[in-house]
């Protein structure tokens, strides 16, 4: 059959359906009376639920291209609906026959898309904090009492999840791309006190790439161990003839790294949370050791509750992940066509920025996120504009609004990326503007995007004059 819009009212009621069956075949009961409610109750409250959700950003929409925010693919939920119907545990083989199976296919299947080997050990997680925060403990296990490195641009659970651990963090300069600086990184190395460097491929500001090809012999030199928070970037390992050279180069090293993070709830079309957590060696295993006898009794294979600091944890995100890589394979014609979409979106919105007589790009796009400012004088006027431009873009009718993200960009930002804006004793930065463009649709409203932006800045520096 030709290819066409899927959508979740053809098929969540058939899951239902199905999973209605499979529930009868065990025979009838009815359900508890407390379990009983008043119909008209029922539609009373939900009618309010579906009021109160008005009261939201339009994520679904091309128009928004504020947060790493979008819906899940149409497959994924009607997976993930008809799973919580049953509502499976991965926590055990026990609480979770067939989607812990499934666990395992789609853990397979992201390890080899990243060049682990045969013999990973890794999981689902609920978030990519958690995932972090996982990978993070066991380096503080192997290490003990050394700190954790990151770039000053990388996301702020590395800081936070080190507080939780109780050991240093330490952050590392940033280059003028707002990657990690590889001269400061050694120097920090020297002192013997780093255990782990966590490279990102991908920072959630401004979608920049830590040179990992390079930091990976560096910290083995010294004897840290490297972690890769690939939670947002993770899978542009799909299409890496899309992406600049040397991007593409530090993608390839994610193979040697001691272990990754990718969250497939960002471009893995699925829904809020799943995680994902990968170590090279098998042989980590050893530090979750811990007893339940009550839980790991239907099996003798190793179950997820024994290598996860998590307990519980949903099934259904593990089928619902299943779902969608059956039907957008871990290739780049599969689910690697979505990030090419948004890869896309992002080189050819920069391209206009860079003939445009208002606004001026930051920074060439590594992956899907595009940054901006308007063009003006002094970090005053920058931040006063940009502000006007994100508040103004999205107040408007609803057909028209256009929504944004702000970026806090410091005076020796600017300065890195070679634009000659004067200090300014009364402040050290200035709000700019951040696009993410991760819904592939994006990609051909591009030129309507930057038609609004650009009008919009416009309007408010003639105000100004």
């Amino acid at each position: 059959m030709e290819p066409r819009e899927i959508k979740l009212s053809d098929y969540a009621p058939k899951m239902i359906e199905a999973i209605d069956a499979i529930k009868s075949s065990y025979g009838s009961f009815s359900a508890h009376p407390s379990l009983q409610a008043d119909p008209q109750k029922v539609e009373s409250v939900l009618a309010e639920l579906t009021t109160r959700l008005e009261d939201n950003f339009p994520f679904f929409h091309p128009h928004y291209a504020g947060q790493m925010l979008k819906p899940p693919h149409p497959v994924a939920m009607a997976a993930y609906i008809a799973t919580m119907m049953l509502n499976p545990n991965n926590h055990s083989i026990d609480g979770g026959r067939a989607t812990t199976m499934m666990e395992r296919e789609v853990l397979r299947d992201l390890a080899a898309m990243f060049g682990y080997p045969e013999e990973f050990l890794g999981h689902l997680t609920w978030s990519g904090t958690t995932a972090n925060l996982e990978a993070l403990w066991i380096s503080r296990e192997i290490n003990p009492n050394l700190a954790i490195a990151h770039s000053k641009d990388s996301h702020y659970t590395h800081t936070r999840m080190a507080e939780v651990l109780n050991i240093p963090a330490l952050a590392i300069e940033s280059d003028a791309a707002g990657r990690m600086d590889l001269n400061d990184l050694e120097e920090k190395l020297k002192t013997g006190q780093i255990g782990t460097v966590v490279a990102t491929l991908g920072t959630t500001g401004l979608g920049a790439v830590d040179p990992l090809a390079d930091i990976i012999p560096l910290a083995k030199k010294y004897g840290a161990r490297v972690h890769v928070d690939t939670a947002y970037g993770g899978f542009f390992s799909l299409i890496p003839n899309s992406l600049d050279p040397e991007t593409a180069r530090h993608f390839a090293a994610i193979s040697e790294s001691d272990s990754v993070v990718v969250d497939p709830h960002k471009h893995g079309l699925q829904p809020y949370g799943c995680g994902a957590v990968f170590f090279r060696e098998r042989s980590i295993g050893r530090f979750y050791k811990h007893d339940s006898p009550y839980t790991y009794f239907a099996s003798e294979d190793l179950h997820f509750g024994e290598i996860q600091l998590e307990c519980s944890r949903a099934g259904a995100s593990a089928a619902a992940l299943w779902a969608t890589l059956q039907v957008f394979p871990l290739n780049a014609d599969g689910l690697g066509a979505v990030l090419q979409a948004g890869r896309n979106a992002a080189t050819s919105w920069h391209a206009l920025l860079e003939k445009s007589e208002v606004l001026v790009p930051l920074q060439q796009p590594e992956l899907d996120i595009v940054t901006y400012f308007p063009r003006m004088n002094t970090l005053e006027q920058i931040d006063r504009v940009s502000a006007e431009l994100f508040h103004r873009s999205a107040a408007v009718d609803r057909k028209e609004q256009i929504h944004l993200a702000t970026y806090v960009m410091k005076q020796s930002g600017f300065a890195k990326r070679g634009f000659d804006i004067p200090v300014d004793p009364a402040r050290d930065s200035a709000r700019i503007m951040r696009s993410v463009l991760m819904k592939p649709e994006q990609e051909n409203w591009i030129p309507d995007l930057h038609s609004h932006v650009e009008n919009v800045t416009k309007e408010i520096t003639e105000e100004n004059k």
